[in-house]
């Protein structure tokens, strides 16, 4: 059914890329050679997960500024059983790390989060404790069908014998360039004679192919225990870093029992704390459910004044409640609830806008990644994966291709916060892949990187697929707005005259030229297809599979099965 969204807009778009229909399994990553990855495990009989490893890796190596064996990230996976399953493997602070490791250079915003030098955010001195590895090659071992090496000989190949720099690349290595040229081993690749890359120049990671062999041997292990592990951190600690042999051997992932809610009929799951995304989806969510937003219309003054009023509670909450369970009591239950959401809903004008209060936005980087792929047996995942900022670190560990991830720069420099640095700590994350059930059966999964930007989109993403039945292409390519109590960012599609009535509202408004980045999801459909689609935001390529092998007993020669047995052929079958 097409979407009637457009009879009640104040604002209307056109779509830039297109969906995928297909019946055998569908792939949505931010990479088409990470699609095409995922694409060959799922023809080679693999599933779901072998696929989404798979895509991790690719995009390590075509996607480097923002995922990596060194980052972090999370994992939601719905299993055909039903079963659904939440893989914490974020980054955590090492043992070394204390409250005070760094000098903040303010106590007030903006600038609470900087420190002395910029320590937490490039060089060695920001890199935390790794988990994506090892959050990688435990989905594989547990839930996928091929074995390490299989899934891997994608990212080998591209690394080994190179792919073209996207123009995306190529401008987050413009944006970065005066931290890039620091570090010899990271310039000489990404700004090669001083110069940024071109758009089309290959790009060849030969130090990090032999990584991805080590691994394919050795598995996690090689980082988390082995000869690899111990030359990074013996690299990062020689450079300033807190981060030590043992820490890269203590590192655990977590599974976590996912948050759940439910939306006008169908159930929401998303990752738990220290990710903040799916309790704050949920609990937006929650505080809408009793507007008719459909009739609000989509991008009218009214129905962009309701979402931002609603962000901005959820961002009020999120920043004095959602921390690391280890190590602050995490209110879960009440801000997933609905009798909160009849609280806070409470507190919103439809006239005017109002503080809420308004709160300053953490570190959180929107340069991450996103993969969504559903295989042809009804496995799903969705799953978010980061360096944190651009490039990390911003350095390569030498002899070894691999850029490790900033997550230091999540922590908050003054102690004695939620988000303050400890020992151990897990980062707290916006991360918010989302799986959305009808009846029990998957009805759509998505998710997009975009740090603080991020879970809002997602909610956004959630309304428009339900309230406004917009196509899932429409869901993800439309307009989205942002604030978290200090401006309004909105994307320049939505009109002047609305963005009039907004600012009459109260909302100070800042018209920029995305909120958040490249989403991917997937819908899945009456008729047992999936469609997949991805937004203008990012390099997103959804690629489906239909078609399949021969039916059974067919042969080539068509005069076959009309011919008599010969002796020959009874000889040969006894």
């Amino acid at each position: 059914m097409m979407a009637n969204w457009r009879a009640l807009a104040g604002t209307t778009f056109d779509c830039e890329k297109t969906s995928v229909t297909a019946s055998k399994g569908m792939v949505v990553t931010n990479h088409p050679l990470a699609s095409a990855a995922a694409v060959e495990m799922l023809t080679m009989g693999g599933n779901a997960i072998d696929a989404t490893i798979a895509a991790l890796f690719t995009l390590n190596v075509v996607e480097p500024m923002m995922v990596g064996l060194f980052g972090g990230g999370t994992a939601l996976i719905r299993l055909t059983s039903g079963q659904v399953v939440a893989l914490d493997a974020l980054s955590t602070a090492p043992a070394a790390a204390r409250p005070d490791s760094y000098k903040p250079v303010s106590d007030t915003w903006p600038g609470y989060m900087d420190v002395e030098g910029r320590s937490n955010a490039v060089g060695a001195s920001s890199v935390a404790v790794p988990g994506a590895l090892l959050g990688w090659c435990e989905a594989l071992e547990r839930f996928g069908r091929l074995d390490l090496d299989t899934v891997l000989q994608p990212a080998i190949r591209h690394a080994t014998r190179g792919f073209a720099a996207s123009e995306y690349l190529c401008m987050s290595a413009r944006i970065v360039a005066s931290d890039l040229a620091k570090d010899p081993a990271i310039s000489a690749i990404f700004l090669p004679n001083g110069m940024p890359l071109k758009v089309g120049e290959r790009i060849r990671l030969p130090e990090l192919a032999e990584t991805l062999r080590i691994i394919a041997l050795d598995g996690a292990r090689a980082l988390h225990g082995g000869d690899l592990g111990r030359r990074c951190a013996e690299y990062l600690s020689s450079k300033g870093s807190f981060l030590s042999v043992s820490d890269l051997e203590r590192y655990k992932t977590i599974e976590r029992e996912p948050v759940r809610g439910d939306y006008r009929g169908l159930e929401i799951i998303g990752p738990p704390p220290p990710c903040s995304g799916g309790v704050h989806v949920v609990q937006m969510l929650n505080i809408v459910e009793e507007f008719d937003v459909a009739k609000l219309g989509f991008g009218t003054s009214e129905s962009i004044h309701l979402l931002a009023e609603v962000i901005k509670i959820a961002a009020s909450d999120r920043r004095a409640s959602t921390a690391d369970p280890d190590f602050f009591d995490v209110p879960l239950e009440r801000l997933s609830s609905k009798a909160y959401a009849d609280e806070r809903r409470a507190e919103i004008s439809m006239e005017s806008a109002r503080a809420h209060k308004p709160i300053a936005v953490g570190n959180d980087s929107a340069n991450t990644t996103h993969v969504t792929i559903a295989d042809a047996d009804g496995n799903v995942v969705s799953s978010t994966q980061t360096i944190n900022s651009l490039f990390g670190a911003r350095l390569i560990i030498p002899g070894t291709g691999i850029i490790p991830n900033n997550y230091m720069y999540l922590f908050d420099p003054h102690p004695g916060q939620p988000l303050s640095l400890e020992p151990g700590k897990r980062i707290t994350s916006t991360q918010s892949p989302l799986v959305v059930l009808k009846d029990g059966t998957p009805r759509y999964a998505l998710g997009l990187p975009g740090g603080p930007r991020l879970y809002p989109s997602a909610f956004q993403a959630v309304v428009n697929l339900i309230d406004h039945r917009m196509t899932l292409q429409e869901a993800v390519e439309a307009p989205r707005i942002w604030t978290q109590g200090q401006e309004l960012e909105v994307e320049r599609a939505f009109g002047e005259d609305v963005l009039a009535d907004v600012r009459a509202k109260g909302h100070n408004i800042a018209q920029i030229a995305h909120v958040a980045g490249g989403m991917c999801a997937i819908e899945f459909n009456e008729d047992g297809s999936t469609t997949g689609a991805s937004c203008w935001r990012a390099d997103g390529t959804p690629v489906g599979i239909g078609g399949g092998y021969a039916r059974s007993g067919t042969v080539f020669w068509a005069d076959y099965e009309r011919r008599e047995p010969s002796a020959n052929d009874q000889s040969s079958n006894q």
